[in-house]
């Protein structure tokens, strides 16, 4: 990473002290502009899970399983927040606002493979432009696994702008925690591009607070 711990560290509390006090707890948001990006090119778009070491504790991510049989047992005997079966499925496509509703109560779906091509066509135009396709799990996958894994995950994208904004805490977490978390997604985004030369400014914020940038060495 091109920034030291301590500058990190330094920025949250800054933005935490700027921003006014609220009667919820405000979350801390990352935004990282990057240079020489061309998003027209399919490979600069992104849209990636990535694990954080401290999770927010405030907001877990929520997970649907669309499934049926074996693996619908096993997920809702590891708690996903929400199963969904063939049949829920043409339900949930036949009432626009069911769908529009699932696709934004959650943040992740996992689905059995052979179940991609129905949730294509039912679920495709809500869950596709959210970047929010079902990753396919195989009935054998251990799904309690899984769910823990993006349980604690955030998503980050690049569409049509070179830059990410990703919610990276809560404003009563530890900054030290909070900083681990962006370095978590600094080195994601190090597999796509090169880092620190494509990375322009990062700023983080909370919810309703105003930005603070992050200082190089």
């Amino acid at each position: 990473m091109s920034f030291s711990l301590d500058k990190v560290i330094e920025a949250l509390e800054e933005a935490k002290k700027r921003a006014k006090k609220r009667k919820f707890i405000q979350s801390v948001e990352l935004i990282v502009k990057l240079r020489d990006v061309d998003v027209k090119k399919p490979e600069n778009r992104i849209n990636m899970e990535v694990p954080l070491p401290h999770p927010p504790p405030n907001k877990p991510a929520k997970v649907a399983v669309i499934a049926t049989g074996d693996l619908a047992l096993k997920a809702k005997q590891a708690k996903a927040d929400l199963v969904v079966s063939r049949e829920d499925l043409e339900k949930i496509a036949a009432n626009k606002k069911t769908a529009k509703e699932l696709a934004k109560s959650y943040d992740f779906f996992l689905a059995q493979p052979d179940l991609m091509p129905l949730i294509g066509r039912y679920l495709g135009r809500y869950l596709g432009p959210r970047g929010k396709m079902p990753k396919p799990v195989p009935p054998s996958a251990d799904i309690e696994a899984l769910l823990a894994r993006y349980r604690r995950s955030i998503r980050i994208r690049i569409k049509d702008q070179p830059q990410v904004m990703c919610r990276v805490g809560a404003e009563n977490q530890d900054s030290k925690e909070i900083a681990e978390n962006i370095n978590a997604v600094i080195e994601a985004l190090k597999t796509k591009f090169r880092i620190p030369q494509n990375i322009e400014r990062v700023y983080v914020k909370l919810t309703m607070g105003p930005a603070v940038e992050i200082k190089t060495k």
